[in-house]
């Protein structure tokens, strides 16, 4: 029996149909980073003149904002966030 364990699928415990989501948006996006924390999800998006970084409660919530940030008519540098 291995001892590893997928985190994600134990940080996600209200959100399981999020957890494929996740493993598309970083396939799709290699450079952000997603990282759980206690009671919050967070992406940072590497920009030209530093990053943006999003945080929310939920994993769903932090997805749906990096993609409308990372949509391709999406402005850059806009101001919501």
């Amino acid at each position: 029996m291995s001892c590893l364990r997928r985190p994600v699928l134990w940080t996600v415990p209200d959100e399981p149909d999020q957890v494929m989501r996740l493993a598309r948006f970083r396939v799709e996006h290699p450079r952000v980073q997603v990282v759980a924390g206690t009671g919050w999800w967070q992406a940072c998006i590497p920009e030209a003149n530093g990053e943006t970084v999003v945080t929310r409660y939920t994993l769903k919530a932090v997805l749906d904002k990096a993609d409308e940030l990372l949509a391709p008519d999406a402005q850059p540098g806009g101001s919501a966030r």
